[in-house]
């Protein structure tokens, strides 16, 4: 740390393409707590690139390198969820503070080894679940807490995402595989349940569907020897369409579809109703992209209207740029606000190993086609 400046390296950090260069970059370059300090890609070239774009003072083309640098404080981790085990155990074992994208891991064994290290070495962690930090959702979480609903009683969840039949080649086909962890139910429905369960109250009982509705995906195969095209169909294993129902804590009933499909998705629509009012989330987008539009009505009110959320819910500044890179704003600025505090982040990463707990709990459901009860 220097100059009350969070000194940041940040693993993913292409200049051409990825979640990073459209949403961690934009933040943390319009936040004043932090100084970017390296960038890490996979080769020399574009770490260079990205180096020079983001304005970085050193380029590393292997992340351990990165790691090692004395000067870095956090460590941003924006790769495909395959690696993310590895690099972030990597970065805990260093003393490193890490940021994740989420999800954490693959499967919510490796969650639970990195949240076991991060308390072992005394670090900071937080993982990639910008929902929570969009304006309307932290005034939906309020309202809900200061009792505009009265007593809850239903909730319903539903998010459907085209593209699942889109043409893809061979080498971006590879989360074709559950193992790989980057399927429907661990992104869609792990961003959505989350911010669902965190606005409304945890799950004590579930039943649920977690399925692969499209077994096969056809993609285009580029010869690296004679450049010729060839079409090949790949088996899919990842979940596409994950159903629940199930009763909340506070023993509201509560029903989610999220579903990856093939065209003309409707995305995001939360609509959760009270003995004294009714409040809808929607969005047209992935819900963890931007912030949603919230609205609601009272008992006594003829409609619904929209519900502009209090500027306290909003401390990004101006030179964040509009969309994407928003939510993630929020959720860095908040980071260095809680390690310069000594302060414990949220979520962090035994609260990922727990929410891949919940995940864990609707593939059990599944599979037993029964009632499975969340331990809390």
């Amino acid at each position: 740390m220097s100059n009350d400046k969070l000194s940041l390296g940040v693993i993913g950090a292409s200049a051409t393409y990825g979640w990073g260069m459209r949403a961690h970059m934009p933040a943390f370059l319009g936040l004043p707590e932090y100084d970017l300090t390296a960038v890490c890609t996979t080769t020399k070239r574009t770490a260079e690139e990205s180096a020079s774009q983001y304005g970085a003072r050193k380029s590393y083309w292997n992340y351990k390198d990165l790691i090692s640098d004395p000067e870095i404080d956090i460590v941003d981790v924006c790769i495909k969820a395959p690696r993310h085990y590895e690099v972030v155990m990597a970065a805990l074992e260093a003393g490193k503070h890490v940021f994740c994208e989420w999800p954490l891991g693959a499967n919510s064994s490796q969650s639970e080894e990195m949240a076991k290290l991060a308390k072992e070495k005394g670090v900071m962690t937080m993982v990639g679940l910008q929902s929570r930090y969009a304006p309307s959702f932290q005034n939906l979480k309020s309202l809900v807490a200061q009792g505009y609903l009265g007593r809850m009683i239903a909730a319903n969840m539903t998010m459907f995402l085209p593209g699942i039949t889109r043409p893809r080649t061979v080498k971006s086909a590879w989360n074709a595989d559950k193992e790989a962890g980057a399927h429907a139910l661990n992104i869609a429905t792990g961003h959505a349940l989350d911010v669902f369960l965190w606005s409304l109250g945890e799950l004590k009982e579930i039943q649920s569907i977690v399925a692969t509705q499209i077994s096969e995906w056809k993609a285009t195969n580029i010869s690296e020897i004679t450049n010729t095209v060839s079409e090949t169909t790949i088996p899919v294993t990842s979940p596409d369409n994950i159903m629940l129902i199930g009763k909340l804590e506070n023993d509201a009933l509560a029903s989610v579809h999220i579903g990856s499909i093939p065209y003309h998705g409707t995305a995001f629509r939360l609509e959760v109703y009270g003995t004294e009012g009714t409040l809808i989330v929607t969005s047209d987008q992935m819900v963890e992209m931007v912030d949603p539009i919230l609205r609601g009505a009272k008992t006594e009110d003829k409609e619904l209207t929209v519900i502009p959320h209090p500027k306290e819910f909003l401390w990004t500044p101006k030179d964040v740029p509009s969309g994407v890179a928003v939510n993630m704003a929020q959720m860095f600025r908040q980071f260095a606000t809680d390690i310069k505090a000594g302060r414990k982040s949220q979520p962090d990463f035994e609260e990922a190993a727990r929410r891949h707990k919940t995940l864990d709990a609707l593939e059990m459901a599944s599979d037993k086609q029964g009632t499975v009860v969340i331990e809390g």
